[in-house]
């Protein structure tokens, strides 16, 4: 296997909105060496969400998958085996660059702080891109990553599976058809919690383990020792350089349902309760606000909560009364409008309060939907994606600004979305961006 390309600069890895001017599309109906009209997939990152995402996509029969990539030789070789001859590769920029004219669409897995990466590099080739949530790592990689979609004409899909769900689309065609009336106040949890609340970073390093290329692993994130538990698999979603905690995270699953339901945009403003920054973590458990813009769906003005890790689920909610017995579920969503309520519990039905309320109306009518395959349909012309980038772009951006403001406990950050800029308070601007290390 020759040497990696160089990793291109910043200036042309992830280019500004206003430098875009070179359109890169698929032709109309021409398939990338496919000798039986199937979509031609690579997969990069085949570990933990990446196993369950390339087991979805091997069940289709619309695809072949012609290319896996992972850092870690252990996920790499068991994935491989669901996929016999399958090239594989370490580094995704082999990938991209050996398979060029043999892959359509590429499905992208890996820990937060490389998704925008790659899916950027991939969008660049003209290709078609599922990326896993949440979009990317911070608030001006989501805006890039939905203007380099638009620009390039590809199809995308952000990987929420969930919102596919009935009781996700139910809970929406409830609130849209007006059983609650204008929602005046969203409240969201999840009790994961992911953040550690150490002072500071352990001083321990660990001989990297011979399966892993750490380097590769860490990508354009700041260089930094390994320490066994601390960061792979898994424990970097609770770390800044490389996750995004449990509101960027899972909030991404539970923040979709009222985002979309109530059509809404870009926050006004938003204010973190939680403890001091550290530096190196996000903090386990955390209370968000958030002010948004009033839609069709809302009261003028809507209040937006979130809670996570030991501050969820809220032990009350202001206007809100369970039947005797009943509890918050652990994670979810409620919705409190002018007639009532909607709750939501993660990968659940919609339950009005009170209960009642949800028998006045028929139930309505669904189709199924399969999130993969509605991506790998929409990647060969019939349809479209339901939760493309310049969906899942806004809604990554809203959340992240909630990251963004654990940096400043206490303090309400002004958004103007046009500029993207934190209007008053300028050292809160740093942290909407980062730098990317060469490797």
């Amino acid at each position: 296997m020759p040497p990696a390309p160089p990793l291109p600069s910043r200036r042309s890895f992830l280019k500004r909105s206003s430098a875009f001017a070179v359109f890169s599309i698929l032709p109309s109906g021409l398939l990338a060496n496919s000798p039986n009209g199937k979509l031609q997939v690579a997969q990069i990152g085949v570990g933990g969400r990446g196993k369950q995402n390339l087991n979805a996509l091997l069940s289709l029969s619309q695809l072949d998958m012609v290319g896996l990539c992972d850092v870690d030789s252990r996920y790499l070789d068991e994935a491989a085996m669901s996929a016999p001859g399958t090239a594989k590769f370490r580094d995704y920029r082999q990938l991209l660059e050996q398979l060029d004219g043999k892959i359509d669409a590429v499905l992208v897995s890996t820990p937060d702080h490389m998704h925008a990466p790659i899916s950027a590099a991939v969008m660049q080739q003209g290709k078609h891109v599922y990326c896993e949530k949440p979009l990317a790592h911070n608030v001006t990689e989501n805006r890039e990553l939905r203007l380099l979609a638009a620009a390039h004409g590809v199809t995308t899909q952000l990987g929420i599976q969930n919102s596919a769900g009935f009781g996700y689309r139910m809970t929406a065609h409830y609130v849209r058809t007006g059983l609650i009336g204008k929602v005046h106040a969203v409240h969201v949890w999840s009790n994961k919690e992911w953040g550690r609340d150490e002072a500071a970073m352990p001083t321990k390093t660990d001989a990297i383990p011979p399966h892993l290329d750490w380097d590769l692993w860490l990508g354009v994130a700041p260089q930094q020792d390994y320490r066994e538990g601390f960061y792979h698999p898994r424990e970097w979603r609770k770390l800044i350089d490389f996750g995004t905690g449990t509101l960027g995270d899972m909030g991404v699953h539970i923040f979709d349902t009222p985002y979309r339901t109530l059509e809404l945009t870009a926050p006004n403003w938003v204010r973190s309760t939680c403890r001091a920054p550290n530096g190196f973590s996000h903090p386990s458990h955390n209370v968000v606000e958030y002010s948004f813009p009033a839609t069709r769906y809302t009261a003028k003005n809507l209040k937006w909560t979130w809670y996570d890790g030991a501050d969820a689920p809220p032990t009350s909610i202001e206007g809100v009364t369970l039947p005797e017995g009943r509890q918050f579920p652990v994670q979810g969503c409620i919705m409190v409008g002018e007639k009532g309520a909607i709750l939501t519990g993660h990968k659940a039905g919609p339950q009005t309060l009170p209960p009642e309320l949800i028998r006045s109306i028929p139930r309505p009518k669904l189709d199924p939907i399969n999130h993969h395959e509605q991506w790998v349909e929409a990647c060969l012309g019939n349809g479209q994606t339901g939760s493309p980038f310049s969906y899942g772009g806004p809604l990554c951006e809203a959340l992240q600004l909630g990251v963004v403001a654990s940096r400043f406990p206490g303090e309400k950050l002004q958004w103007a979305p046009a500029t993207m800029k934190i209007t008053n308070l300028t050292a809160a601007n740093r942290y909407l961006r980062r730098n990317y290390r060469e490797f």
